[in-house]
């Protein structure tokens, strides 16, 4: 499945530091990140992640999902 993603992402460089992002639309952008529409909204509203607008789609970058994963907190073992 990353594999498709990956061959639909588009890139587009960021003027600030040459950097190429990996931008798809948003709905592939939640299906990369495994959440629904109105959670990829609020951390967009949150700023854990990324979207740009393109005349009328909204972009998700996957490397801004990649950090929000990253960011999770991992769960603990309960001691028995």
């Amino acid at each position: 499945m990353a594999e498709i993603i990956e061959a639909h992402a588009g890139t587009m460089v960021d003027n600030d530091n040459g950097k190429r992002r990996r931008l798809v639309e948003f709905k592939v952008g939640c299906r990369y990140g495994k959440f629904g529409k109105t959670k990829a909204y609020e951390l967009i509203a949150h700023e854990r992640i990324r979207a740009y607008k393109m005349g009328g789609k909204t972009l998700i970058d996957l490397d801004s999902v990649d950090e929000y994963h990253a960011s999770l907190p991992r769960v603990e073992a309960r001691a028995s």
